[in-house]
């Protein structure tokens, strides 16, 4: 195929795949984003705190009535037995344990024995979200980062935040109870969210529209049988990783809109809630990197609250516990189970040999990048050449 009429074939695409998928990806979602608007607006008009509470449950239940029509009802049933157990154990100092293995007995009931496999996929998300705030509640108010059990209002207003429900990512209880506070309306709030929801478009875009017609269309790669069946196996991986950052970039939107997902720092406040980094997945420095870029929020969580309680048991069994939970979580999905409990021993070995060889040759090759104070002899200073060509930048 010349250039001339790959050309056409790739305006022939944008035509039809491009501005369709555009256009039922924002018939999908324009709703959503007002609901996370009017949510914004009324924290920032201010009231009774158990108003604004109110008003986040009521829009992030209309937003699940929206996506999942009455299936959301399994997702508010969840609701009512988070909180359920929580006001029974309240005296208890082992709530997130607890909490924890009732929330899993229902996962998995429910995924085995109540209800149909096509609709427990597509509420598994919204239910894992709710999960897992339900827990880290749980574990914050063992530890005391949370002083009491909140109100029905206040749990319900967390669990079913409007910016979060549908598409996630887990926000703490904290970062709920800033977003009520209103802080002002700002340019930088308005363009951080826009930027994310552009970002969704464009990785929905390249998912739906780029990816599936890689090669040759597009990069003119022929080869074997063998060639072609790898090409289009990294054509459908190319596909499923930007279908993770569509969801990704749309949910650091819908939270930022709603008025969830800023740091204050004095008087400044930064809107920069991060949820993916694709290119730390796409060219990672480790594979430690891409397990936490995949779902920075995600990672946070089985961080805090299942890596540190279990880091007790040694190192090892602990990263075997933080990634069973996550592919709990997930579902009872055999190829993701394989595939999280294999990044757990992979993740591992790097860690240590790349420690060991940190120490042996005194250089900043550990898993993460070494802050500028390390006492490694070897560093890699960023926008210096090596050292044998003194007085040269890049």
């Amino acid at each position: 195929m010349d250039m001339s009429s790959r050309l056409l074939v790739v305006q022939q695409l944008a035509e039809s795949c491009g501005v369709s998928t555009v256009q039922q990806g924002l018939q999908q979602v324009w709703r959503l984003l007002l609901l996370c608007l009017i949510c914004r607006l009324c924290f920032r008009l201010g009231g009774v705190s158990t108003v604004k509470h109110v008003v986040s449950a009521l829009s992030g239940v209309y937003g699940l009535f929206l996506f999942f029509e009455l299936h959301m009802l399994w997702v508010l049933w969840l609701c009512a037995l988070c909180y359920l157990v929580l006001l029974l154990s309240r005296h208890s100092s082992s709530r997130g344990l607890f909490l924890s293995v009732v929330i899993l007995i229902y996962l998995l009931v429910g995924e085995l024995h109540l209800i149909d496999m096509v609709t427990w996929h597509k509420i598994r998300g919204s239910q894992m979200v709710v999960a897992m705030k339900a827990i880290s509640l749980a574990f914050d108010l063992d530890r005391g980062t949370v002083g009491s059990l909140p109100s029905p209002a206040e749990f319900l207003g967390y669990v079913l935040f409007v910016g979060t429900v549908v598409f996630g990512p887990w926000i703490s209880f904290s970062t709920y109870q800033n977003a009520i506070e209103g802080t002002k309306l700002s340019w930088l709030w308005l363009r951080s969210s826009s930027l994310s929801l552009l970002k969704s478009q464009i990785c929905l875009l390249v998912s739906t529209c780029v990816a599936p017609y890689l090669f040759p269309l597009l990069i003119p790669i022929y080869g074997s049988t063998v060639t072609q069946k790898w090409l289009h196996a990294y054509e459908n991986a190319v596909s499923f990783h930007f279908s993770n950052y569509f969801v990704g970039h749309l949910s650091e939107g819908t939270s930022m809109l709603a008025g969830a997902g800023f740091t204050e720092e004095k008087d400044n406040i930064r809107w920069d809630m991060r949820v993916v980094k694709p290119l730390s997945v796409e060219m990672p420095r480790s594979m430690v990197l891409v397990v936490t870029s995949w779902n920075i929020p995600m990672s946070r969580w089985l961080k805090t609250y299942a890596f540190k309680n279990a880091v007790k048991l040694g190192t090892f069994p602990a990263i075997l516990v933080t990634y069973t939970a996550s592919a709990l979580l997930h579902g009872l999905s055999f190829h993701l189970g394989a595939v999280l409990l294999s990044l757990s021993f992979i993740t591992y070995v790097e860690h240590v040999l790349r420690k060991k060889l940190a120490s042996i040759f005194s250089a900043c090759i550990l898993s993460r990048a070494c802050t500028s104070d390390c006492s490694h002899q070897h560093k890699k200073l960023p926008g210096h050449l090596p050292p044998h060509l003194p007085g040269l930048h890049v």
